[in-house]
């Protein structure tokens, strides 16, 4: 039954229109703030202003490499490419555009809130698209599912997508405060900060140093066990103002060295966050797990290609493509990593780490 508000007069009355809270000064500052960004196809002006000064809107992402992905994986009318990594679908639809209405593209993401906002973005597209909430481990059993014979394009962008990033509350940035979270799966059971409070010292030291190279990962992990004794470490604040300390930095000394460096320099706290985000959503593991899929899933003379952002990610990477070339699985693979040129990472700083590569699976069933 329907419900409405009756005005003294018996007649029914207009919903109250709900002013958006104000903030202070002349520009939003938090990302709840940002609700233009968030909606940005209604506030093209904005999306350019942005861009000009090489910033990502909120709740958007800029895909990375895109001319290289498509000239080294080739995408053509007729095939069935699986993006791994659907995000924000930036990838995606230029490989729509070029396997047409008789194509199909099969679409996998872990976080389902991202999952549904780019299938609703997508919704009027008309090459068929199949979604899966799932990690992209999980390709051969949806290929059986889908009844095909293998899948032409395999890609993957291994970033975090900038609406992940971008929201405190996801709590995979040091930018502002919010719970130290970081799943990209809410069905995965513990977050950041479950890890934080719970792993030795020698077990969280061992995962900055593999995961990200951090160079100061014995001093964080003896100061995270000692501060966790006092209390709790579960708000990202509380682990950047940490890290500070091990280094020997504050806020504003840390502001300063950014002002006074041309290109900027890494945020002191960018590695343990990496590491640690790493280690919750186990990325290494599924990244194994589909080096080790692809070539079954692949048709003969069928295309891989991934972007990593760290060196333990590229590392796995090229050593699955190599080894698969010597076992004739891949009859070729990409020499180097194809890298962004200078006009991409001054549009899109975010660029500047992403290292590309693929691999071609030889002609015949390996």
């Amino acid at each position: 039954m329907n419900v409405s508000n009756q005005s003294g007069g018996g007649g029914q009355s207009s919903p109250e229109h709900q002013r958006r809270p104000r903030y202070s000064g002349t520009h939003p500052k938090s990302f709840k703030q940002k609700y233009k960004e968030q909606n940005i196809a209604a506030h093209p002006e904005l999306r350019d202003h942005l861009r000009a000064k090489g910033k990502t809107p909120a709740g958007t992402h800029i895909p990375v490499l895109t001319e290289e992905v498509l000239g080294c994986l080739k995408p053509m009318p007729g095939q069935i490419v699986v993006d791994c990594t659907l995000g924000y679908g930036g990838h995606t639809l230029e490989f729509i555009k070029r396997i047409g209405l008789t194509g199909m593209l099969i679409a996998f993401d872990v976080d389902n809130a991202e999952l549904e906002r780019t299938r609703q973005r997508l919704s009027k597209v008309d090459t068929p698209i199949s979604f899966h909430h799932s990690n992209f481990a999980g390709i051969a059993n949806v290929l059986n599912k889908e009844k095909l014979e293998g899948y032409d394009i395999i890609f993957a962008d291994l970033g975090v997508s900038s609406m992940q990033i971008d929201n405190p509350d996801r709590g995979m940035s040091y930018k502002q405060d919010g719970p130290l979270d970081m799943r990209m799966d809410n069905r995965l059971k513990q977050s950041g900060a479950d890890l934080l409070n719970s792993l030795s010292e020698d077990e969280l030291a061992k995962a900055f140093w593999e995961l990200s190279d951090e160079p100061d990962q014995q001093k964080i992990a003896r100061m995270i066990v000692a501060q966790r004794a006092i209390q709790p470490i579960t708000k990202i604040q509380q682990l950047v103002r940490l890290i500070f300390a091990v280094k020997g930095l504050t806020s504003a000394s840390w502001k300063k060295k950014q002002r006074n460096s041309k290109f900027g320099s890494l945020h002191p706290a960018a590695r343990t966050f990496q590491a640690l985000r790493i280690l919750v959503n186990d990325e290494l593991g599924s990244l194994r797990e589909l080096l080790r899929l692809a070539p079954y899933c692949l048709r003969p003379g069928g295309r891989i290609g991934i972007i990593s952002f760290h060196s333990g990610e590229d590392r796995l990477v090229k050593q699955s493509f190599r080894d698969g070339v010597k076992q004739g699985v891949y009859g070729s693979a990409s020499p180097n990593p194809i890298v962004p040129r200078m006009k991409e990472i001054m549009s899109n700083p975010r660029s500047a780490s992403a290292k590309f590569r693929w691999a071609i699976k030889t002609d015949f069933n390996a």
